[in-house]
């Protein structure tokens, strides 16, 4: 007890005052101070409606990588990637497995399909390749997620005339199951089979009752589950403990691959023309249970022009033969989809909105070399509708569509930029349309990408 006086001390509300030690006081001490964490993750994000080329930057910071994460999502994405002139196509896993040392972790914020990841584990795992973990939260995607997806879009057509363009994986309705919470995750396949027919038989009947017509073969599906949840248990951990272990344990380099892009995301993007999963920096905690503090650099892909997969509004788009010659010179066809991507110049507003939402550390400027052969380069700086300046990306997508488009018209260098390995290297205009985006983004440039391969990848500092 504390004495005062040779009286015994006492507190306000007349309780004896003990006495702590110095080693107590030094031991609060160090638990209230902020605890800077071990490891941090590295996060690559798209800045625009996707196929940025975020693959190639993950497989580039993926070279020396301890893990590799994908954090929402499904195999509605794409990314291509190109290793000694073979070319990888990825849906599921993360780019970063062709790391054969690296760790490659699904986190919860992903939904999957086990055929197609068990088609692309083998193709790609085969080949001497990494180790795939997931985490026991995973959301399982089935069949009929699949054919429900066909089912609502057809109907949208019909009744409205237009429809979302969805990739019709299976990706809507399986994030509603999860919403619904009627939705089967991996920890209930590879736990009691039997607990797990009854959910899933449960689960196909609520999806027949809303669509009668819903052509089903729920023991032939139940038969073929029951032979993946075998070869899946040895990949499922505890994924919040596997995170934490890495984050707060031996040094590690984590990165994150994020899939879709800002402009997809549901709750920031062009809704509803939009994915059905959080594409920004917030999927990371939430799709793998990171706190934000572990969140370190944030490097947001940006193409040197804009493409958008399917409908919805795009206010830079090219409906001539400037959209023809980036899309023909691009090879801008869907990886998952194989549809044509519609094309435009590269939009500045729209990419300053992503990188408010997200806080890029550093862009990664890709695909300049299809730039090589234009006169003049037009970059969109602001919006305007029936005359009156926007100050602002508008939420609303009937506006979108009504936007005029204020162009910055850059010239051309009107030669290939192929060859080049240094920013120096690259034509003095082609540096100034760098220079350019750095300024109005005020975010520096890392990267720029003129090649499809790894050595094409120009780093800046």
């Amino acid at each position: 007890m504390a004495n005062v006086n040779g009286k015994e001390a006492v507190s306000l509300n007349g309780e004896p005052v003990v006495k702590r030690s110095r080693e107590s006081v030094a031991h609060e001490s160090s638990l209230r101070a902020p605890k800077e964490p071990q490891n941090k993750v590295t996060v690559v994000l798209g800045a625009q409606w996707g196929d940025e080329g975020k693959g190639k930057v993950v497989d580039l910071l993926a070279l020396d990588a301890d893990i590799v994460c994908r954090c929402q999502g499904g195999n509605n994405a794409g990314h291509t990637v190109v290793v000694d002139s073979v070319e990888y196509d990825f849906h599921l896993l993360p780019s970063g497995v062709l790391n054969k040392n690296a760790v490659s972790f699904i986190g919860n914020g992903v939904v999957i399909h086990l055929p197609g990841l068990f088609e692309e584990a083998q193709k790609n795992l085969q080949k001497g390749k990494g180790k795939v973990v997931l985490t026991e939260m995973e959301r399982c995607m089935f069949n009929f997620h699949q054919a429900v997806d066909g089912i609502q879009e057809q109907q949208r057509q019909q009744q409205e005339g237009k429809n979302l363009g969805t990739t019709k994986k299976g990706i809507g309705p399986a994030y509603s199951s999860k919403a619904a919470r009627n939705g089967l995750r991996v920890c209930d396949l590879v736990s009691d089979f039997k607990v797990f027919e009854g959910k899933f038989r449960m689960l196909a009947e609520h999806f027949l009752t809303m669509y009668p017509n819903l052509k089903l073969d729920v023991d032939g599906e139940l038969e073929q589950l029951k032979g993946y949840a075998e070869r899946l248990r040895p990949l499922v951990t505890d994924g919040v403990y596997f995170m934490h272990k890495a984050l707060n344990g031996p040094n590690k380099k984590i990165l994150v691959e994020g899939a879709n892009a800002a402009l997809l995301d549901i709750d920031f993007g062009t809704y509803p023309f939009v994915t059905s999963s959080n594409c920004t920096v917030g999927g990371v905690c939430t799709g793998l249970g990171v706190p934000p503090s572990y969140v370190g650099r944030v490097y947001g892909v940006v193409k040197a022009y804009t493409t958008r997969v399917g409908v919805g509004a795009f206010p830079t788009e090219q409906d001539d033969e400037t959209g023809e010659l980036l899309q023909c010179r691009g090879r801008e066809v869907g990886v998952t989809t194989g549809r044509k991507r519609r094309c435009g110049w590269l939009d500045l507003i729209l990419v300053r909105y992503a990188h408010m939402v997200n806080g890029f550390s550093a862009i990664a400027l890709t695909k300049l070399d299809i730039l090589d052969t234009l006169s003049d380069i037009k970059v969109g700086v602001a919006y305007s509708v029936d005359g009156k300046p926007l100050p602002s990306f508008p939420a609303n997508m009937d506006v979108l569509t009504r936007v005029s488009v204020e162009y910055e018209t850059l010239p051309g260098w009107c030669c290939s930029t192929e060859s080049a390995r240094r920013f120096e290297e690259l034509p003095p205009r082609a540096q100034q349309y760098i220079r350019f985006i750095e300024n109005f983004l005020q975010v520096p440039v890392k990267w720029v990408g003129v090649g499809k391969s790894r050595e094409s990848m120009i780093k800046l500092f």
